[in-house]
C-alpha cells in the first residue's frame, strides 16, 4: 500500500524587532505606548540591579540560595507586560522580573529565599502562583488554572514559564498534552536560556526548536529573539489574545542566555567557554532596549539612582522583618483541620501566651507494688 501525507511539513516562525544595536524594524513595531516603554525599562532596571544585589547578600550569607536572572529579563518582562491583573502568572523559579512587574515586593522575594515561607504567599487578590522549585510541576497546575477559567466561563488567560531544561521533563509533555486536548486559554513561555545547569540544549533534544514541540499538540508554537523586549511583547500578546478568544494554547520560545550561574551553588566556568559568554553579552537584553530609548529620547533622569535607593530601602526592611507567627504552621494545610491537628495548634498558641492553658488532664495514678513510678515528660 502506498504511503499517503496525513500532515503537510510544518515551518515555525523567528521573530525579531530590536537588533543588537537597538534599531527597530519599523513594520513590526509592536506600538507600545512611551509610558509602557518607560514602565518597562524601569522593571528591566530594577530587576537587574536587584538581582546583583541579591548575588552580593547570598555571597555575604545574607540570604540563601537563589537563581540569578541576568540576561532574561527582556523575556520575562515582554511576556508578563502583556496580562491584565486579572490573568494568572505561574512561575517556576527564576521569574524575578515577572514577580516584579505583578506586585510582589523585593521584601518579600528577599523572605523566601531566606526560608520564609511567608514570602511566598501571593495577596489575597493577586492571581499569581508562588515560585516553584520542581522542574516543570508547575505547568499542570497553570493548565488546572486555565481549565478552571475556561469551565467558569472567567475570561482569563494563563501564563506559564518554564525554561528549556522542564521541556525534558514528563510534566511539561503531560500539561501540553491536556492543554491541546482542553483547548484552554494558557500561554506557555519557555525561556530557552541554552543550559538546564551544565547540560546543553543539543544534548537535552534532537529538536531544531523548542518551539516546534506545540504542533505535536495541536497548537502553534512561535520562537523570538528572546533579548528583544519588544519581539517577546508582539508575540506574547497576539498569542495572549488568541487564549482569551477561545482560540486555545499557544507554546512561545524565548531564544535567550544566562549570562550569570545557574543558581548561587553553581560554577559555569566548569561547563562553558568564555567566548560563549562574551558573545551573548554583545546581545545584552537592557544595553539594547537602552539604545533604543535614546534614539527615542524616551530616557528619564536619575533612573539608575532612583532603582539602588529602592532597592536599599527593601533590603532595610527585609533585614528588620522580626519572626514568622508560629501559628503560621498550622494553616492552609486542611480546609478542615483534623482534632489532632487542631489540638496542637491550641497547644502552641498556650505555650505563646495567646490562648488558654491546655489542661494537664487527671494526675498520674499511684504505682503499684514492685512497679517503678513513671512521670509524663
Amino acid at each position: 500500500m502506498p504511503r499517503t501525507i496525513i500532515e503537510p511539513q510544518f515551518t515555525i516562525e523567528h521573530l525579531s524587532i530590536l537588533d543588537s544595536d537597538g534599531n527597530l524594524d519599523s513594520a513590526l513595531d509592536p506600538r507600545i505606548p512611551p509610558d509602557e516603554l518607560q514602565r518597562l525599562y524601569r522593571t528591566m532596571l530594577l530587576s537587574r540591579h536587584f538581582d546583583e544585589r541579591m548575588l552580593r547578600l547570598q555571597r555575604q550569607g545574607r540570604i540563601g540560595t537563589f537563581a540569578p536572572i541576568k540576561g532574561q529579563e527582556a523575556a520575562q518582562l515582554g511576556s508578563v507586560a502583556t496580562l491584565r491583573r486579572t490573568d494568572w502568572m505561574v512561575p517556576s523559579f527564576r521569574e524575578t522580573a515577572s514577580m516584579l512587574w505583578r506586585g510582589w515586593s523585593m521584601k518579600k522575594i528577599l523572605l523566601f529565599f531566606s526560608g520564609y515561607l511567608e514570602g511566598g504567599r501571593p495577596e489575597p487578590d493577586q492571581r499569581d502562583l508562588p515560585i516553584c522549585i520542581p522542574v516543570a510541576t508547575q505547568l499542570p497546575h497553570a493548565v488546572g488554572l486555565a481549565y478552571a477559567a475556561q469551565y467558569r466561563g472567567d475570561d482569563a488567560v494563563v501564563m506559564a514559564y518554564c525554561g528549556d531544561g522542564a521541556t525534558s521533563e514528563g510534566d511539561f509533555h503531560e500539561a501540553m498534552n491536556f492543554a491541546g486536548v482542553w483547548h484552554v486559554p494558557i500561554v506557555f513561555l519557555c525561556q530557552n536560556n541554552q543550559w538546564a545547569i551544565s547540560i546543553p540544549l543539543k544534548k537535552q533534544t534532537h529538536s531544531r526548536t523548542i518551539a516546534q514541540k506545540a504542533l505535536a499538540y495541536g497548537f502553534p508554537g512561535l520562537q523570538v529573539d528572546g533579548n528583544d523586549v519588544l519581539a517577546v511583547y508582539a508575540a506574547s500578546r497576539e498569542a495572549v489574545e488568541r487564549a482569551r478568544a477561545g482560540d486555545g494554547p499557544t507554546l512561545i520560545e524565548c531564544v535567550t542566555y544566562r549570562l550569570g550561574v545557574h543558581t548561587t551553588s553553581d560554577d559555569p566556568t566548569k561547563y562553558r567557554s568564555t567566548e560563549e559568554v562574551e558573545a551573548w553579552e554583545r546581545k545584552d537584553p537592557l544595553t539594547r532596549f537602552l539604545a533604543y530609548l535614546q534614539q527615542r529620547n524616551l530616557l528619564e533622569p536619575g533612573l539608575e539612582e532612583a532603582v539602588d535607593a529602592e532597592i536599599a530601602r527593601n533590603v532595610a526592611a527585609f533585614e528588620t522583618a522580626g519572626a514568622p507567627d508560629p501559628l503560621g504552621m498550622f494553616d492552609h494545610a486542611y480546609g478542615n483541620p483534623p482534632a489532632a491537628l487542631a489540638a496542637q495548634r491550641a497547644e502552641m498558641a498556650a505555650r505563646l501566651g495567646r490562648g488558654p492553658q491546655p489542661d494537664p488532664g487527671p494526675p498520674p495514678s499511684p504505682p503499684m507494688r514492685g512497679q517503678r513510678r513513671s512521670w509524663p515528660s
